[in-house]
């Protein structure tokens, strides 16, 4: 069995022809490298370098050796390369991505250069994603806390109920419901069934059929306009929903993902001051 311990002494020695310059990047005694070298080469049961007073010589198997650790180093190099400057997966409820987080992309990419891959779904299908390795980080309504994943709330979600005219608030039933989906905020706010109902897995949709004067619905305040002319009434009744940001539970937050949310918590500043 191989011990990696001292796989690192041999590689530089063998890169170098040299155990005083494979000391000297390593920081230990020469007398050092050599007995790495030495106890690698009495795990493995054969011998890799020929030693001399003049030459650092590799045997046959220290050569392959020496060509496998290389190869490895350079693939686990490129990885944490790739890791600096790939590609920032997301999955975002289809709401939050048409209207709070694609409004804050193109801050985002004022000043980073780093691709992105966004991926819309329900939060069964953003949880799977996650912690299958799928997405860096997921935005959804769910505080989700466990060994393998951890929840930071990013807003209060306020929702409001948006008509084309005023309506009774007593009457809510004499109106057709534009829903996102079957069950939607706005049958809490009234008792007993409702057969005038629109379904339509799009808040965008949404907003522009109460536009058309097709019916009434409960939307999130953030995707209206600021000059919307819509009746906006408040529910003071509902409760406010919560805007999370999950990812990985790591012990540190990776670099690409605290350069998201250093946005995000900016623009959410500016949003607050205004």
């Amino acid at each position: 069995m191989i011990d990696y311990r001292y796989l690192k002494a041999f590689l530089l020695t063998a890169s170098y022809s040299s155990f005083s310059r494979a000391a000297l990047e390593l920081k230990i005694a020469q007398s050092a490298v050599s007995r790495q070298i030495k106890l690698l080469e009495e795990t493995l049961g054969t011998e890799l370098i020929v030693r001399s007073s003049k030459k650092v010589l590799l045997t046959t198997q220290g050569k392959e050796l020496y060509l496998a650790v290389k190869n490895f180093d350079h693939q686990a190099e490129n990885i944490f390369k790739s890791s600096k400057s790939g590609p920032l997966r997301i999955g975002a409820l289809h709401g939050l991505l048409e209207d709070w987080l694609t409004p804050l992309l193109p801050a985002y990419f004022k000043k980073y250069e780093r691709p992105m891959h966004i991926e819309v779904g329900p939060i069964s299908k953003l949880r799977q994603g996650i912690e299958a390795g799928e997405f860096d980080c997921i935005f959804s309504t769910d505080n989700i806390q466990s060994e393998l994943l951890t929840s930071l709330k990013i807003f209060d979600e306020t929702n409001v109920l948006i008509s084309k005219e005023e309506i009774n608030l007593k009457q809510l039933t004499d109106y057709r419901w534009i829903t996102y989906v079957e069950v939607d905020h706005i049958h809490k706010l009234c008792k007993g069934p409702h057969n005038k109902i629109i379904s339509v897995n799009s808040l965008t949709s949404i907003v522009n059929l109460v536009r058309s004067g097709v019916g009434i619905a409960v939307v999130p305040d953030h995707v209206l306009k600021k000059n919307e002319r819509l009746f906006v009434t408040k529910l003071p009744q509902l409760k406010k929903s919560e805007v999370f940001m999950t990812t990985l539970n790591t012990q540190h937050l990776p670099l690409h993902l605290q350069e998201l949310l250093e946005l995000i918590n900016l623009e959410e500043k500016k949003f607050g001051d205004n």
